[in-house]
């Protein structure tokens, strides 16, 4: 009897946890940790936008969209992102440390493996571009150059991330006192 009891106890309690699919969009929106990651990401995006005009003296709409460029915001997005998940859930969990080494990977590769390729581009366009006008490979669409960072894109991108969660936690914290 008491077996009968504790499945219908958990069955309504399984009832109470589903929510419909408006309220499960709508709790995205409270998703404190993704909610930080879009936002560096925005941030990074917006300041390439800038720190671009503060050296070109021109808006370069592109910039809003492309790789690569100060800050990083593969590095800012996942440092929100691992911030604010040690702060939500705790430093010490597993969760924490996965986003942390998510990061890592994405920020190591874009110094390192995306740098590269992209330095590989420009000199083969430039080979492509000295090749005589007969050649078949004269007329190639030019390999996109700007596809990585450098370590101080890198760095000021994982800056503005854990900036962008600290203050995310803060704003988080006044909301739930409210």
């Amino acid at each position: 009897m008491d077996e009968i009891a504790v499945a219908a106890s958990s069955s309504s309690s399984i009832d109470e946890n589903i929510s419909s699919p408006s309220s499960s969009f709508s709790s995205i929106f409270r998703n404190y940790p993704l909610l930080s990651a879009i936002a560096a990401f925005i941030l990074a995006q917006s300041l390439k936008l800038l720190t671009s005009w503060y050296k070109e003296r021109r808006w370069d709409a592109k910039l809003l969209i492309a790789s690569g460029g100060m800050p990083s915001s593969h590095s800012a997005t996942v440092t929100a992102l691992a911030i604010a998940i040690g702060f939500q859930d705790g430093f010490s969990g597993s969760l924490f440390a996965t986003a942390v080494t998510l990061a890592c990977v994405v920020m190591y590769d874009s110094s390192g493996v995306r740098l590269h390729a992209g330095r590989q581009a420009e000199v083969l366009n430039q080979i492509v571009y000295e090749l005589p006008a007969e050649h078949p490979l004269a007329e190639t669409r030019p390999l996109r150059e700007l596809l990585g960072h450098t370590p101080p894109q890198v760095v000021a991108g994982g800056v503005l991330g854990s900036v962008i969660a600290a203050i995310g936690h803060l704003v988080n914290e006044v909301v739930a006192r409210a």
